[in-house]
């Protein structure tokens, strides 16, 4: 069986360092700018043995985007994102949407792969298979993701989402391109470059 491959596995300590910067940067929580001019809290910053848990107040969530803002993700560090259960993630069958767990699976795998790669790099996800074994309706539940291994061009996830009393609820594995980052704005086509009118 294939061991997990860890934060910045071989690339020294300098590179452990600036991977983990570089992701927990982007995991800035945007409601709390305004209050900490852009910075992480000082309870919130991480150290050399890791990042920090979030702390949670009133400027809500530390989301990357709208999506996982509006879904209230809560990230431990790049493997491991929280999620409490609202009555607005619960479908018309009274149970917590299959949308919400596999978009926690998704940002878990992105972040994890994510500090795995240079500057250079940009992931998209490929496929992910994902098994619903339970379900929740209150409480807190917490995705965990391990990179399984990963290539020049492909990285293999693993991911289990258990509730807070440790049910498992979800597993699932997922593969994502890893490609270089565009060299620049695309530019826009000329005008020239428009198929003529027909008719």
């Amino acid at each position: 069986m294939r061991q997990p491959v860890e934060i910045g596995g071989g690339r020294g300590r300098a590179g452990i360092e600036a991977l983990r910067s570089r992701s927990l940067n982007v995991m800035k929580d945007p409601s709390t700018a305004s209050e900490t001019g852009g910075q992480l809290a000082d309870g919130e910053r991480g150290s050399a043995n890791g990042p920090a848990r979030p702390v949670r107040k009133g400027g809500g969530p530390r989301a990357l985007d709208g999506v996982s803002s509006f879904i209230g993700m809560v990230w431990d560090d790049p493997q491991t994102i929280r999620l409490q259960i609202r009555p607005e993630l619960i479908n018309g069958g009274g149970l917590l949407s299959g949308v919400v767990t596999y978009a926690l699976v998704d940002y878990c795998m992105g972040s994890t792969l994510w500090v795995q790669t240079s500057e250079e790099e940009r992931i998209a996800t490929i496929n992910i298979s994902i098994n619903y074994l339970q379900t929740a309706t209150e409480g807190e539940i917490i995705c965990k993701t391990v990179l399984d291994r990963r290539n020049r061009t492909i990285g293999i996830m693993k991911s289990e989402v258990r509730h807070e009393d440790g049910r498992l609820l979800v597993t699932a594995t997922g593969s994502y391109s890893i490609f270089p980052a565009r060299k620049g704005p695309r530019a826009a086509p000329a005008a020239t470059d428009a198929p003529p009118a027909t008719g």
